[in-house]
């Protein structure tokens, strides 16, 4: 299972929804999306900023991620979904050693 973090924003549409049903329990759908991809939510919340939540899951691929992002988007209750991956930026800089010992920058 690879992990995997989404931020996005509500709609108005969702809003509206909130606001006629404060008592909505968004993680309990969140869940049984994510369950259905065969993947598991490992956090949800709502956020403060420019994103309105964050959602972190263990999934079986990226495309099963965004699997979810197609269908929670294709509602009209959620847009601007993010999907990111952490890294291990020590593997990645010794990729980034090697591969910048044959890069040359333009005019050398």
């Amino acid at each position: 299972m690879a992990k995997f973090y989404v931020l996005g924003n509500y709609t108005a549409k969702a809003f509206q929804g909130f606001i006629a049903n404060p008592d909505t329990d968004r993680g309990a759908a969140i869940r049984g999306l994510i369950s259905a991809l065969g993947g598991k939510v490992l956090s949800y919340d709502i956020l403060r900023g420019s994103y309105d939540f964050i959602v972190s899951v263990e999934a079986p691929s990226f495309e099963n991620a965004a699997a979810a992002k197609l269908a929670t988007e294709a509602t009209g209750a959620v847009t601007n979904l993010t999907i990111l991956e952490p890294i291990n930026i020590n593997n990645v800089a010794k990729t980034a050693a090697k591969a910048s010992a044959t890069y040359k920058p333009p005019g050398k």
